[in-house]
């Protein structure tokens, strides 16, 4: 159907970004929903397109703060509250090198339509800093996390904007933050998900995510005639908290996972990974996966400047299921040509957009069943709401319920979309349809509440 080219001119003139990442899932968005914009007329009335890819607000602000060897450090900080139209802002703080912000725009705007999908009242934003934690001492990321929390504290609140974890900042960081948000505001207030369970996390929060993008493609098997994951040869890619919890589901669930991979190589053990064994490696070592093939002589170690053809080795596995979990972009058009040749039938996105646009393209034509990240990496937002719910009424929830909301909400959402795609005859097709529920969702109530 194709974007007017004034339309993507005008939001490319109106965003101070040169940031193609953002771009990408903007013209993504409006490419999946040209149907509803033709179909009624409201939307353009109402200038929704040019709003909702422009930032409520966005903060940018210096963090200065002590080394071990009383060095002066210098960082950047940021937060975008892109859309509050549904609730408070809700999104992840990254720390990492790569952190601008125009990454953070385009993890923003993202986060508005998957929270949208989840059908829970969060809007989205997103932030960080261009701070390392790797090679940090426990002592300098909480001098650097109590600097960041003394600017970031000005713009967040339990209803303006919670933030969460995201690569970088995990449940220390996140605990260094809260402490410090109560030394200076002297308040218990849930302005952060993804806490310690001692003071007010949620149970599941590490698992939510992996878990989640398991429990959308098991339902997604179910609609697209291919039964459940039972025998099922599954590769993921990625080694953090989501790529871990994803192949522990797989277990679960019958499958068999046979991959990991971490920035310098890929892992294949056809009889499938030895979970234990990753999780001592990664979560507690923190070391590269080469190591694994100590304990497992017969495990396979490729490393990234071997990998052929200019593809990834993981997506050159024979496998039924893929699971892309590491970060956006990592899955090319030549790994999706590799991965249909090889027989696969479902890819999810466990990652934020790890797919470029030319693999989606191919595995859309291929009647590859594509769940999306916006969709099936809900997960986390869901579980992070959970837990905003918890610390508004002050009470615990079991991990038994947690982990069957998450079944449900998931399962939920996967309906929604392949219902939403069968009405705007789109069919299987679930990249149209998670934009085109988010979409709607987010655009009649910024309607509703006026300008």
């Amino acid at each position: 159907m194709g974007i007017s080219k004034d339309i993507i001119n005008r939001i490319r003139k109106s965003n101070c970004t040169t940031d193609e990442t953002f771009f990408q899932a903007v013209e993504e968005v409006l490419d999946s929903i040209q149907p509803v914009l033709e179909s009624d007329s409201k939307y353009s009335k109402n200038s929704i397109v040019d709003r909702l890819t422009n930032p409520d607000r966005e903060f940018k602000f210096k963090v200065v703060w002590l080394d071990d060897n009383q060095n002066i450090q210098v960082n950047t900080g940021y937060r975008v509250q892109f859309n509050n139209a549904l609730g408070p802002y809700k999104g992840g703080l990254r720390f990492h090198p790569s952190v601008n912000s125009g990454i953070l725009k385009f993890l923003g705007f993202e986060q508005i339509l998957k929270n949208s999908l989840t059908g829970l009242p969060i809007g989205g934003g997103k932030g960080g800093s261009d701070f390392d934690p790797k090679g940090k001492s426990d002592f300098e990321i909480m001098k650097f996390c109590s600097a960041f929390m003394t600017e970031l504290h000005k713009y967040i609140g339990p209803r303006i904007d919670v933030p969460a974890g995201d690569i970088g900042v995990g449940a220390r960081e996140i605990g260094y933050l809260f402490g410090e948000y109560k030394k200076i505001t002297s308040s218990y207030d849930g302005i952060l998900t993804g806490k310690p369970f001692m003071f007010g996390g949620s149970l599941m929060r590490p698992e939510a995510t992996g878990y989640g993008c398991v429990y959308f493609t098991d339902e997604m098997l179910k609609y697209g005639g291919k039964n459940d994951f039972k025998g099922r040869i599954c590769t993921v890619s990625g080694a953090g908290n989501v790529a871990i919890h994803t192949i522990e589901k797989l277990y679960d669930l019958g499958a068999i996972p046979v991959t990991c991979t971490d920035s310098r190589g890929t892992i294949y053990d056809s009889r499938g990974i030895d979970l234990k064994l990753l999780k001592e490696l990664k979560l507690k070592k923190r070391v590269s996966l080469e190591e694994y093939c100590k304990d497992h002589n017969d495990a396979i170690y490729t490393k990234v400047e071997d990998y052929s053809d200019g593809g990834h080795e993981v997506w050159n596995i024979p496998c039924d299921c893929a699971f892309p979990c590491a970060t956006q972009n990592e899955l090319t058009q030549i790994d999706a040509k590799n991965l249909i040749e090889n027989g696969c039938i479902s890819v999810t996105e466990g990652a934020n957009m790890p797919s470029t646009p030319e693999a989606t393209k191919l595995f859309l034509e291929n009647d590859i069943l594509f769940a999306p990240a916006k969709a099936a990496n809900a997960g986390g937002v869901v579980v992070s709401e959970f837990e905003m719910s918890q610390n508004a009424s002050m009470t615990k929830w079991s991990y038994e319920k947690v982990d069957n909301m998450l079944d449900q909400n998931m399962r939920a959402i996967c309906k929604r979309v392949h219902l939403t795609a069968e009405e705007y005859g789109v069919a299987g097709n679930y990249v149209d349809g998670a934009n085109i529920v988010g979409f709607k969702k987010v655009a009649d109530a910024m309607i509703a509440e006026g300008i």
